[in-house]
């Protein structure tokens, strides 16, 4: 079902996002991955400025994997921008992370993330995970077909 929506995963460990893009093809997930390693380069992306003002050089994702530790700009600050940009917080957020501190996941959900999911430390489980990923966001959520621009009320 939603299969062609790019997924941008904003993670800036090699051995993590490696290991994620070999469970995805593992999985059979055929969705474009696009990667930023920072939080302002995550911004750029989004906002398709800087290196990604190119022409399609920066879809706009379908969904965001997103990793709180970050150098510079964090996560947290990355999902707050978004949810607080009219023309972003449509985007699904699932963190992806090592913390389980009760702080980091209860300001994740407060600031608008679709789901907090912990990196599990061995090759099975992460496995499973991204399987039942697959199953629930991309076989059967219905996402939105946002194209980024903000809804007038009234």
């Amino acid at each position: 079902m939603n299969r062609d929506l790019p997924i941008l995963v904003v993670e800036d460990n090699d051995e993590d996002f490696d290991m994620l893009q070999m469970t995805f093809q593992g999985a059979g997930i055929p969705n474009p991955l696009y990667r930023c390693t920072e939080g302002e380069e995550a911004l750029d992306f989004l906002h398709q400025r800087g290196r990604y003002a190119a022409v399609n050089s920066a879809p706009r994702p379908g969904l965001l994997l997103l990793d709180l530790n970050l150098a510079g700009l964090d996560g947290r600050q990355v999902l707050e921008h978004m949810k607080n940009d009219g023309r972003l917080k449509s985007i699904p957020v699932l963190v992806f992370s090592t913390s389980d501190n009760p702080k980091d996941v209860q300001s994740a959900y407060a600031n608008g993330a679709s789901g907090y999911l912990l990196k599990p430390v061995d090759l099975a489980r992460f496995e499973r995970m991204i399987r039942l990923f697959k199953e629930f966001w991309l076989d059967h959520i219905v996402m939105p077909e946002d194209d980024g621009r903000e809804v007038a009320h009234g």
